[in-house]
């Protein structure tokens, strides 16, 4: 038997043996794959997919499996926030945000990215559009929600978008048509803003007719409504509830028992094939809620193991995050990563994704390991992830110093 151990303390990784080399990643399967959601805007100073282009191959070395691209569309003027305006306020689902550059620099993108083996999918807004989309005039008044005077409606404060009338059916068929038409240029899937703000049937049989076509389609849910799965036909889903309680942890606030209480109730909730997302920063977090240290200090990199290692989990890499970058993005401008080097933080990542890669114990759903508390004594906890033919051991220390290990058999 090989045993191979790997630990963390504060800000650095100690490999006990060399690394195994990772294998490509268009050979990963879905449910050891990572995913790594790209801030176009904000990925380089340039902020256009002929930049982010360039910047692939590092990404491809790192291990990443899967680009999330956050909205590439136009983005709506009237009522647009701040300078750029949010990525969510779409105009034309089926044209691209000239911040970005033009279809071609996609094609050009999405060509790159699967020669160096990444899938690539594409964030979809399928609640509202801008006030000012083309749906709003091209298409019948009743393709959206309005009020007494006949104005669309928006959610919340978003004044800057308008809300689909999701019962009629003709809205389900323009989105399916939209969303194909970007399967036909390629991609391989897609995240799907606010998924359950929609009819959970309109994803059963949207994502069920474009699987005909396109059977290995890749399917995230933002939301944690188990149907998602069961029901509608996503791969995976976010697990919201295990972030914020990562985050109370860090506090101090929470410990082993209530993280034990999630995972057992989040496995009798969810079918055993569900992947569920698992991450300490996305988009949302960052710009609204702070960095992971701002939130975590210095557990962040402790937290990010479990996202690797927790039974079902898919985890997710944020923009700026493999080099450490500790700066909330602005949202509605141009607010780039500086310029990129391989540090330690693109070591941590980089080790982590070939762990994941290497061990099929810590696949995502029913392909991975059967997972087991070997202890859970005075804030460390130690358990395991076990396949036939392969094990995972997990020492995490949930409290300062915050330390780990892992050892692979």
């Amino acid at each position: 038997m090989k045993n191979l151990i790997f630990t963390i303390c504060a800000a650095f990784m100690v490999l006990a043996c060399a690394p195994k080399e990772a294998a490509a990643p268009a050979q990963q399967p879905l449910a050891n794959s990572v995913v790594y959601e790209m801030n176009v805007r904000q990925y380089t100073p340039e902020g256009t997919f002929a930049a982010a282009q360039n910047e692939l191959p590092r990404l491809a070395e790192m291990g990443v499996d899967i680009l999330w691209l956050m909205p590439i569309y136009p983005i709506g003027v009237e009522g647009r926030k701040g300078e750029l305006g949010s990525y969510y306020a779409v105009k034309n689902y089926c044209d691209i945000n000239p911040e970005f550059g033009t279809l071609a620099d996609f094609d050009n993108f999405l060509a790159e990215a699967h020669r160096l083996g990444l899938r690539v999918i594409i964030d979809w807004v399928a609640n509202h559009t801008s006030p000012d989309a083309v749906w709003v005039t091209g298409k019948p008044a009743d393709w959206y929600e309005r009020d007494a005077e006949g104005n669309t409606t928006f959610t919340a404060d978003w004044s800057d978008t308008a809300n689909l009338n999701y019962e009629n059916k003709e809205v389900w068929n323009g989105m399916a048509q939209s969303m194909r038409f970007w399967m036909e240029r390629g991609i391989d899937g897609f995240r799907c803003d606010m998924a359950c703000e929609v009819p959970l049937e309109f994803w059963q049989e949207t994502i069920a007719g474009l699987r005909a076509d396109y059977p290995n389609m890749y399917m995230l849910a933002e939301g944690e409504e188990p149907l998602l799965h069961t029901l509608s036909g996503f791969n995976s889903s976010y697990s919201w509830e295990l972030h914020h309680m990562m985050n109370a942890i860090a506090r101090g606030e929470q410990n082993i028992p209530e993280l034990l209480a999630y995972l057992e109730k989040d496995a009798a909730r969810h079918p055993a094939e569900a992947f569920r997302l698992m991450f300490t920063s996305n988009h949302d977090e960052n710009s609204w809620a702070g960095t992971e240290f701002e939130r975590m200090g210095d557990a962040a990199k402790l937290m990010a193991v479990l996202t690797f290692t927790l039974p079902g989990g898919q985890p997710l890499i944020y923009t700026g995050q493999e080099i450490g970058w500790n700066k909330r993005f602005e949202f509605f401008q141009h607010d780039p990563v500086p310029a990129w080097e391989k540090n330690e933080y693109y070591e941590f990542y980089k080790g982590l994704i070939e762990i994941r890669h290497n061990n099929p114990a810590l696949a995502a759903g029913a392909e991975g390991g059967a997972f087991e508390v070997v202890s859970a004594e005075d804030s460390v906890l130690v358990f395991t992830r076990t396949l036939p033919e392969n094990k995972v051991t997990v020492k995490a220390e949930l409290k300062a110093p915050w330390s780990y290990e892992i050892t692979v058999e």
